[in-house]
């Protein structure tokens, strides 16, 4: 059951409406129960990966919350150094119930997302010793990349001593399951949901209403964006070898943009369910398309993974005592300078080579990820040397020219990096970028009638550059602080629900729909 069906809009109306005809100190029961039935729905019986990752990593929390409960009390009283040695023994034990629950969660994603790749990887290498490891037929069940994330930082938060363990088995199975978040995200943290989820909200009109439009909004960018343009893209991508020059290269731009409908668009159907309800999830994007660098980019885009990759990664990595280390050799051997940037230049590779693993068990992920992670790398490196460059050009950096080459040059390395999160394998994808290299200014393909070869006609052609152009302009009012819910919001009730009726038709009547009128999965569902 996707979120663009027909089934899970009466799904979430009648959640929705057994959740205000509930007991306000209940409603989290409503909940968790259609959590589990959403994810019975789409994962059959591999609830039961759920139900076993949330038990353990509950019971971790459990036992930390523990100790900290029957051993600080001895600390009163304790002499400087006993008392250090004391809060040591308690961190460090606190710590093997932290990594005893990450490993379990980590373990559980990779071998049943994972194995597979690592199998046939292997394999590569023992042919020659005559072993072979077999292939198994695992079956990842819904959000685990999703939900294993959220359990890690939960288990890590609780041994810094940044929250405490949950106190209820039921009502944490809500917060690892709450389903609209279960397919593609935001990743949540336990501080910044878990109370919303659990202490029930009072029915609120106007949150009703904020929750549809972002619903709308939702269905629009998915079903008129992102699943018409998959129809040219596709058409490229898998037949690539026909095509070359600039067709190949907008192809590759038109998939992040097809991404960036898609995903956004299952964000702000997930966000806007929960805000109908009471419930304020973090948005995942902000404008990433007028990002000045790779860098801000993935501040921007998928914005909950590259916090948690910053706070539970590259931090972790690179305040440790062995990059410590690092560091003083690296000063030693390159100079200060220079040196002093090796350890977070390494944890930054780490990073993003993580993140495109993340994506997918497949070497064309990890070469997005360090295909992103490189220009953040050289970006760390080589800043000081940046920095002189514009001075010597007397470049002004407020000025408009100069911040539009930045979001241009943003915009087409990460376009050229969607050839390898695209392509099957990486050869495919350096062909792709071969061939985008050879008759850049053959132009033809616009005026010849090639486009309307790509699987749509002139018509279908329009409302996509319209939709594209409507999504551009949102993005402008938003980048320029104008919250256009809030001008809909503050309209008269008949204007206002004009809106609301248009934007319907438009995703009825517009929107691209497969066999038996169900839109395609959403691409991060996949993840």
């Amino acid at each position: 059951m996707g979120f663009v069906t027909a089934s899970f809009v009466a799904f979430m109306t009648v959640v929705g409406l057994a959740y205000f005809a509930c007991p306000i100190n209940r409603r989290w029961i409503v909940l968790l129960v259609a959590s589990y039935i959403f994810f019975f729905i789409n994962s059959q019986w591999l609830l039961a990966v759920i139900f076993v990752q949330t038990l353990v990593t509950f019971l971790c929390g459990r036992r930390m919350d523990y100790i900290d409960a029957t051993e600080q009390p001895k600390l009163e009283g304790l002499e400087k150094k006993e008392l250090r040695e004391a809060k040591l023994a308690i961190r460090n034990r606190k710590k093997r119930w932290m990594l005893a629950g990450t490993f379990f969660n980590l373990g559980a994603l990779l071998f049943l997302k994972y194995y597979n790749f690592f199998a046939d990887n292997a394999n590569f290498l023992l042919q020659y010793l005559g072993i072979q490891l077999p292939s198994l037929g695992l079956v990842v069940p819904i959000g685990l990349s999703f939900y294993t994330l959220q359990a890690i930082a939960y288990l890590v938060d609780i041994q810094r001593g940044k929250i405490k363990a949950d106190g209820s088995l039921p009502q944490f199975m809500l917060f690892m399951s709450f389903f609209p978040q279960i397919l593609q995200g935001p990743i949540q943290r336990y501080g910044q949901l878990a109370h919303q989820l659990y202490e029930g909200h009072k029915f609120d009109y106007k949150q009703l209403c904020y929750g549809a439009q972002l619903i709308l909004w939702g269905f629009i960018k998915k079903l008129v964006i992102a699943d018409r343009l998959a129809i040219p893209v596709n058409q490229v991508f898998d037949n690539f070898q026909y095509y070359d020059g600039l067709i190949l290269f907008l192809a590759a731009a038109g998939y992040g943009l097809q991404v960036y409908a898609d995903f956004s668009g299952g964000i702000d159907i997930a966000r806007g369910f929960s805000q109908a309800i009471g419930i304020d999830m973090v948005d995942n994007f902000r404008q990433p398309y007028f990002s000045k660098s790779i860098e801000g980019f993935w501040r921007r885009w998928h914005i909950t993974l590259g916090a948690w990759m910053k706070d539970y990664v590259f931090y972790p990595l690179s305040l440790s005592k062995a990059f410590a280390r690092v560091g003083r050799w690296a000063r030693g051997v390159f100079g200060g300078s220079a040196g002093k940037k090796i350890p977070p230049f390494i944890a930054m590779f780490i990073v993003y080579f993580c993140v495109g693993f993340w994506h997918g068990a497949n070497w064309t992920f990890i070469a997005y990820g360090v295909w992103n992670g490189i220009f953040i790398m050289f970006g760390i490196l080589l800043a000081d040397q940046y920095d002189a460059a514009k001075k010597f050009c007397r470049i002004r950096e407020d000025s408009f020219s100069w911040e539009f080459f930045q979001m241009f040059r943003t915009f087409m390395l990460c376009s050229i990096g969607r050839f390898f999160s695209r392509a099957d394998t990486i050869e495919q994808a350096f062909g792709m970028m071969k061939r985008s290299t050879i008759n850049w200014f053959d132009l033809s393909f616009l005026t010849d009638g090639s486009m309307l070869n790509l699987g749509l006609d002139a018509a279908n052609w329009a409302v996509l550059a319209i939709a594209v152009l409507v999504l551009l302009i949102v993005d402008i009012a938003h980048e320029r602080g104008i919250h256009i819910r809030d001008l809909i919001a503050g309209e008269q009730i008949v204007p206002r629900w004009i809106v609301y009726l248009t934007a319907f038709a438009i995703a009825l009547v517009f929107g691209v729909y497969g066999s038996g009128y169900d839109s395609a999965a959403f691409i991060y569902q996949q993840f």
